[in-house]
């Protein structure tokens, strides 16, 4: 049977990974001004951080058109007995939205399910991978379905901010909070609890927020997969996924890169992880201590 996987630009997986696993990334659009571009295919992340900060226009971000969608589900239909597609967060985004719609007016041969995954960036992109190694396994719609849904509620993802004022820019905080976070130079460090982004405390310095992301991995017991994500701290990234493989899996730590679309909330110097956790019902030991 084949199932075909398909998400938004928010995943955040590199087009290596997704060609790989045979997943459709509909782009979110992005807008300087007058130019739009789509996310991910007519900008590339160094231009993009080199206009985030350059220029005196902040960008604006919008999602797919359900059209969009409708086109993908369309094409992929025909070469498809089922699609699941799994978006970024509903509460984060209207890209759900247009999913349903786009899916509502598809004119599909075959059953698409939609999912609101409840995460963003590699969050999103770790929830994607494992549906799509169980379409590429030849696995039945309904037990991608079951998985995925069963993934969901384990994932784990924390974020390290350099500074609120994109957050604030964005329209993600109010400038009081932006003006005191400045104030008193601290980084922010936000979590998603029910696919919505929270407060996870707060740090003085670059490097003991970069601690805490270290530990929240050293603390998480059965662990199935890590997932880094940086805006343009590479090196720093790197370091991190060192340090995470002195006690986890290499081979399961992946390297992203924050794509426009989150980058125009995030801005340079955002670093951030997603953590799998395991699930007995997907074949795996969690009898394993930490």
């Amino acid at each position: 049977m084949t199932i075909k996987i398909v998400t938004d630009s928010t995943c955040d997986l590199s087009p290596e990974v997704t060609q790989e696993l045979g997943i459709t990334v509909v782009p979110a659009y992005l807008r300087f001004g007058e130019k739009v571009y789509r996310d991910g295919v007519d900008i590339d992340h160094d231009e993009f951080y080199r206009k985030l900060v350059e220029s005196p226009i902040h960008p604006a971000t919008s999602q797919p058109a359900p059209a969009d969608f409708t086109n993908v589900y369309q094409k992929l239909s025909g070469e498809a007995e089922a699609i699941v597609s799994i978006q970024v967060a509903s509460k984060l985004s209207g890209v759900y939205d247009s999913a349903l719609q786009g899916r509502a007016l598809a004119e599909s041969r075959c059953p698409i399910e939609v999912i609101d995954s409840l995460s963003v960036s590699v969050g999103l992109g770790l929830i994607v991978m494992a549906a799509a190694r169980l379409a590429k396994a030849g696995e039945n719609l309904q037990r991608i379905i079951e998985e995925t849904r069963q993934i969901i509620p384990q994932m784990n993802v924390l974020a390290l901010f350099d500074t609120l004022k994109y957050l604030y820019r964005g329209g993600r905080i109010g400038k009081a909070k932006a003006f005191l976070g400045a104030l008193l130079n601290v980084k922010p460090l936000l979590t998603l609890r029910d696919g919505e982004f929270v407060p996870a405390g707060q740090v003085r310095t670059r490097a003991k927020g970069v601690e805490r992301l270290f530990n929240t991995v050293k603390n998480t017991p059965d662990i199935e997969e890590v997932a880094i994500v940086h805006s343009t701290t590479p090196d720093e990234a790197n370091s991190l996924k060192e340090r995470i493989a002195s006690i986890f899996d290499r081979t399961r730590i992946y390297l992203a890169r924050l794509g426009p679309a989150l980058g125009v909330h995030g801005g340079p110097g955002a670093l951030a992880l997603a953590i799998r956790k395991k699930i007995s019902s997907i074949g795996q030991d969690t009898s394993e201590g930490e």
